[in-house]
C-alpha cells in the first residue's frame, strides 16, 4: 500500500485528460507556470527586502534639510450664515 505503480499513474493521467479535456490542459500548465513564475520573484523580492538594511529614521519633530518650518494656522472656525452688519 505504499507508492503508486506506473499503472496507477496511467489510470490517472488517462482520467484528467477525459475530465479536463486536451483543450484546456496546456493552457492549465502555462497558467500554473505563469503563476508559479510570478510566486517564485515575490519571494525572491522578499528575501531581498529582508537582505536590506533599513534606511535611517528621522525623530518625529525633525524637517528635512531645506524645509521651513510651516506657519502657525489660526484654528478659530466662523459660521458664515451668521454675518455681522458693517459699519459704514
Amino acid at each position: 500500500m505504499g507508492a503508486m505503480s506506473p499503472w496507477h499513474w496511467a489510470i490517472v493521467a488517462i482520467v484528467v485528460v477525459i475530465l479536463f479535456g486536451s483543450k484546456k490542459l496546456p493552457d492549465a500548465a502555462r497558467g500554473l507556470g505563469r503563476s508559479l513564475r510570478i510566486f517564485k520573484s515575490e519571494v525572491k523580492e522578499m528575501q531581498n527586502d529582508d537582505a536590506r538594511p533599513a534606511p535611517p529614521q528621522q525623530a518625529p519633530n525633525s524637517l528635512p534639510a531645506g524645509q521651513p518650518p510651516a506657519q502657525a494656522v489660526d484654528a478659530t472656525v466662523t459660521d458664515p450664515t451668521q454675518t455681522q452688519p458693517r459699519s459704514a
